[in-house]
């Protein structure tokens, strides 16, 4: 082999050794950056999951504010409204959400008959208020409608403002109960309920953290939906063969 042949091919070994050597750098550039990658993805996944956790881990009581009971609540954790006489022999236990068609449906078919009870003394009805539909249909109208609700306690005007909000009604998939100039705006049909302190308390939320209590409650209750509506121990709501007359009647013949 002649010199110059030799020297060929220690050039083309040499060329190869630095191909190779540039090959190893870039392979390892490479497994530098597949690592870091993964690394900071891991790092983001945590953080991720570390934000969830802190989500999951807030107190439902603390994030939804201080619990404001409204004047006159009674029951466990005052989170009831009461409307009629305490010395009523009968009490009726309803559980419903402003936003509920099907509750809207029992008030209308009911509310003359109640009226007419709790007038004579013979029932007293304790109202809770639920926030189902903004759970099922998105939005916080049923909430922000308990709040005005729970401010109209205050200002002794819950069952006429309760007539109003049922009367007024938006269709169930309108969220016009979050609007509190709407419900500020229906106040205007209750007699001396538009006052500076209702506007104050439905704009504030005061009750909010409230509404959130008993909206748990009703969650936590084991009750299959709105309305829920309790003669002693029987939902009356869920019997077919229930009528303001038979309703009625029941009352009677438990105050004779």
């Amino acid at each position: 082999m002649s010199e110059k042949n030799r020297e060929g091919k220690r050039t083309a070994r040499e060329r190869l050794a630095v191909e190779r050597e540039k090959q190893k750098g870039a392979d390892k550039r490479r497994r530098v950056l597949v690592v870091a990658a993964a690394v900071v993805g891991v790092l983001g996944v945590a953080a991720a999951i570390g934000v969830v956790a802190a989500q999951a881990g807030k107190d439902d009581d603390e994030a939804s504010g201080p619990v404001v009971v409204p004047s006159g609540a009674q029951g466990k954790d005052s989170l009831a409204i009461p409307v009629g006489k305490e010395s009523a022999k009968s009490t009726l236990t309803v559980w419903e959400d402003f936003r509920c068609p099907a509750c809207n449906s029992f008030e209308q078919a009911y509310r003359s008959v109640i009226h007419e009870l709790t007038a004579a003394g013979r029932l007293k009805v304790d109202y809770h208020l639920a926030t189902i539909i903004d759970g099922n249909m998105g939005g916080t109208g049923s909430r922000t409608a308990a709040n005005a609700a729970a401010c109209a306690q205050d200002a002794g005007k819950f069952p006429a403002y309760h007539d109003v909000l049922y009367d007024n009604q938006p269709r169930e998939t309108d969220d016009a109960f979050a609007k509190t100039d709407k419900l500020i705006e229906l106040a205007g049909k209750v007699d001396g309920l538009d006052t500076p302190a209702f506007r104050e308390c439905v704009t504030d939320g005061t009750h909010d953290g409230w509404v959130d209590k008993s909206a748990a409650a009703f969650r936590n209750g084991g009750f299959t939906g709105t309305p829920t509506v309790l003669f002693g121990d029987k939902n009356i709501y869920a019997d077919q063969s229930m009528t303001p007359a038979k309703l009625k009647k029941m009352v009677q013949d438990e105050n004779k």
